[in-house]
């Protein structure tokens, strides 16, 4: 059922919510990961990473809810709880315990890539049915590049 009625065709607005469901989940754990990847990180680099994870957090947290009210706005209903995230998101899960500087940019670096990938996918598939849709991807797209840049410098 949806309350919210959408001017795109059903076809489109299904390709449309899938991509924002996907770019929804991806960025939920993306800034599940670099959290934990915060609390977690010691090494010499410490401060700077743990400040840089930061970033990556509140970008991560602020495109989530962009993309789930433009899901909403679309009179599709956005799905970031727990279980679907678990369930359908493109990064690898990170592990427990304590996570020295030169591997939390690792993880970082892999985990940005994965999204970003992923980000691409779907610029490509909203092109034709809603490039509003379009527009908002290639822009958090475009930050997550920018961490993802910043991350792979860190182990240059």
């Amino acid at each position: 059922m949806s309350v919210v009625k959408s001017s795109l065709p059903e076809h489109d607005r299904k390709t449309v919510g899938d991509a924002l469901q996907g770019a929804l989940v991806d960025l939920v754990d993306l800034s599940l990961v670099a959290k934990q990847v915060h609390w977690t990180v010691v090494g010499p680099r410490f401060r700077s990473i743990h400040l840089q994870l930061d970033e990556v957090v509140a970008s991560a947290r602020l495109h989530a809810d962009t993309v789930a009210e433009r899901a909403s706005a679309l009179g599709i209903a956005p799905d970031g709880r727990a279980e679907t995230v678990a369930k359908t998101s493109g990064i690898d899960p990170v592990g427990g315990g304590w996570c020295r500087d030169t591997e939390a940019v690792q993880t970082l670096v892999s985990a940005l890539g994965a999204v970003i990938t992923r980000m691409r996918e779907r610029i490509r598939a909203t092109e034709e049915p809603d490039p509003v849709t379009q527009d908002l991807l290639i822009g958090l797209t475009g930050d997550l590049e920018k961490h993802h840049w910043m991350f792979q410098a860190e182990n240059a």
